[in-house]
């Protein structure tokens, strides 16, 4: 039963690092590192390095610009779109980390599960957020960028204090993904569609009937002159 429980913290510990990446992956490895020092958890050998002062530097100052970023409208999709390539292989690779002292196989699957898993996560925060930012106002963002950060916090301490739940909601979690992607790439391809349409349609509208114009005119003048009789005819 012992052993039972630490193959469950490990595989919660292993993809909650990975999920939690692609949401906030400064807000992750800040948490992870804090709280090793602080000697509130003990990390596996492979994440021992996020509990280094320098890496919790460089991870402190990128959640500080991710914090102001992450709210202000369009900056967050490009936030996004950037940590596209940070998020899901620094999730891989931290899920490797926590299992890694097992056996190079099994560092190998879970970096291909937890990138995965990050893929998805991000996929769909950046997804949203596309959503959102369809509504003119910033309440929206701020919201959900505060609801992310407290998500990812949650969702860690669940990891590392009641592992079986987590997996739990995190199997919960992946049947919503499902459900949901396809509902949020309907959702892109129409706001692409309506800015394609916005920025290229209407100015070749508005150069078409420009170039309509002068020929309506001459022909609206033509048939309104009156018609002259042929010389030597009288009326």
């Amino acid at each position: 039963m012992e052993q039972l429980d630490q193959i469950t913290s490990l595989i919660a510990l292993s993809m909650g690092v990975a999920w939690a990446s692609g949401i906030n992956l400064y807000a992750t490895v800040l948490m992870l590192g804090v709280l090793a020092n602080m000697g509130h958890i003990t990390l596996p050998p492979g994440l021992e390095i996020v509990s280094d002062p320098l890496v919790l530097m460089a991870a402190g100052l990128m959640y500080c610009v991710e914090f102001f970023a992450d709210k202000v409208p369009g900056v967050d999709t490009g936030w996004d779109t950037l940590h596209t390539f940070v998020r899901i292989p620094a999730g891989a690779a931290l899920a490797a980390g926590a299992v890694g002292d097992i056996s190079p196989a099994v560092g190998l699957a879970a970096a291909l599960v937890g990138g995965s898993l990050a893929a998805g996560s991000h996929g769909l925060k950046a997804g949203g957020r596309v959503m959102i930012n369809t509504s003119p106002e910033p309440v929206t963002n701020w919201t959900a960028s505060i609801s992310e950060d407290l998500i990812v916090i949650g969702g860690l301490w669940t990891a590392l204090n009641h592992p079986g739940w987590f997996l739990g909601a995190l199997i919960l979690f992946i049947l919503l993904l499902i459900w949901l992607l396809p509902k949020i790439w309907r959702g892109i391809k129409r706001v692409s569609g309506f800015l394609a349409r916005l920025f290229g349609g209407g100015g070749q509208t508005q150069a078409t009937a420009s170039a309509n114009t002068p020929a309506e005119v001459s022909g609206t003048a033509q048939s309104g002159a009156p018609e002259l009789p042929p010389p030597g005819r009288r009326s």
